[in-house]
């Protein structure tokens, strides 16, 4: 027997907590809480009386694709306001054209529609597709240069997965090729390319989130492109966070060295997710007609991407590393490019592409800080020594200067 006073273990009293009347407790709220949503959408005009702005101004239809076939175009639309909205007319280049819509012109909201159009368009005219509603709004969309749509064949695979070899695979690769130089520095330079290394994935995070908030304004505002970036950086952070514990813990109480090359497969992940991302960017962009795919473009990705092998094995420069290994983080870094141009040519998604943008920027963040502690923790040096900040602020200089060539 207890007495009154005696505390009850943890474990019982939780099951001493769970009463029909804790469940009620529970669903209370909840029940509350959709009551109040419920009497607000059947009679939120009696209780606030009529908004100031005409609901047809809150009507909005965003084209999400535009695909160009023989004969053809094809148009992926959504409505993105807060009513159901009606495709009357359809209007190309000015001219109105006969047009089809699936599932039905009618679209409640958040529905998504494809429009297809029988028109002649010509390859590397500018076609112009407009939308007219049932109450006369209208939305354009306008292709500058118009051009097929790849379709998916073993060719266009082919295509595509060349692409994703020469700017993500081949890079990573060539940059791989500094591991025997960097055997054979000193040791007291090795926490300066390490301090290089670091320069080299926080820009390439920074980086990452720019073009994903870039995207994220660009998308309709109901998908809320900020709230994906914040779900994208903390589940790459979070989740390979925890992927470096286990697996850097494990290193820990193995071989030695074997901490290392835990790390640099988590910066190779962390730079195929980065990979993955701009692989999405970059087939949707060829598919689109919008990518001139010149040497120099060709040439400036892989000076650029040539940087993040160089990442990859600064972390096992002292350390004998067996050669599958090697091969391993080039593939785990590099190969994500080929599956992102694959996807990004066939079945672009905005929300994917800031998706994977947002968790390659967590993911680098996240194995700067496994890189900070490990530095950290072998230095015999301060880590805030001299030569650890200009191997940061070269490795920050070397990404500005070579993602110029992108640019040009």
């Amino acid at each position: 027997m207890r007495t009154p006073d005696e505390t009850l273990p943890v474990a019982e009293v939780a099951r001493a907590g769970w009463r029909p009347g804790t469940w009620l407790l529970i669903i209370l709220p909840v029940a509350l809480l959709a009551a109040m949503v419920v009497l607000f959408l059947t009679g939120g005009e009696g209780l606030i009386g009529k908004p100031p702005i005409p609901p047809d101004a809150l009507l909005k239809i965003e084209f999400e694709r535009l695909v160009f076939r023989p004969g053809e175009v094809v148009a992926t639309v959504r409505n993105t306001g807060p009513d159901e909205v009606t495709i009357a007319q359809v209007a190309v280049n000015e001219a109105l054209w006969q047009f089809a819509v699936s599932p039905s012109p009618s679209l409640a909201r958040m529905q998504r529609a494809t429009v297809t159009i029988p028109y002649p368009w010509e390859t590397g005219d500018p076609v112009e597709v407009k939308l007219i509603t049932s109450n006369g709004l209208a939305f354009t969309h306008k292709v500058d240069i118009a051009a097929e749509t790849p379709r998916p064949s073993l060719r266009t695979l082919g295509i595509f997965a060349l692409l994703g070899i020469y700017v993500g695979v081949i890079p990573v690769y060539l940059g791989l090729l500094w591991f025997p130089f960097l055997k054979r520095v000193r040791e007291e330079w090795f926490h300066f390319f390490l301090s290089l290394t670091a320069g080299l994935l926080i820009f390439l995070g920074v980086d990452a989130l720019k073009e994903a908030l870039e995207a994220a304004g660009k998308i309709p505002h109901a998908f809320k492109g900020v709230g994906i970036i914040l779900i994208g950086i903390s589940v790459g952070l979070l989740g390979l966070m925890a992927v470096g514990e286990r697996t850097m813990g494990r290193a820990r109480a193995g071989v030695p060295g074997g901490e290392r090359l835990a790390l640099a497969y988590l910066i190779a992940a962390g730079i195929g997710l980065h990979n993955l991302g701009e692989g999405l960017a970059i087939g949707a962009a060829y598919a689109l007609g919008n990518v001139a795919l010149g040497t120099f473009l060709i040439i400036g990705f892989t000076i650029h991407n040539t940087t993040e092998g160089f990442g990859v094995v600064a972390p096992v420069a002292k350390d004998r590393v067996r050669l599958w290994h090697l091969v391993a983080l080039g593939l785990l870094a590099g190969a994500p490019t080929i599956l992102g141009t694959w996807i990004g040519g066939f079945t672009y998604s905005a929300v994917w592409s800031i998706l994977f943008l947002a968790l390659g920027a967590g993911a680098i963040f996240q194995v700067v800080y496994e890189l900070l502690k490990l530095m950290t923790r072998d230095a015999r040096e301060r880590a805030g020594s001299l030569a650890n900040f200009a191997g940061l602020i070269l490795g920050l200089g070397i990404m500005y200067l070579t993602g110029l060539l992108v640019q040009l």
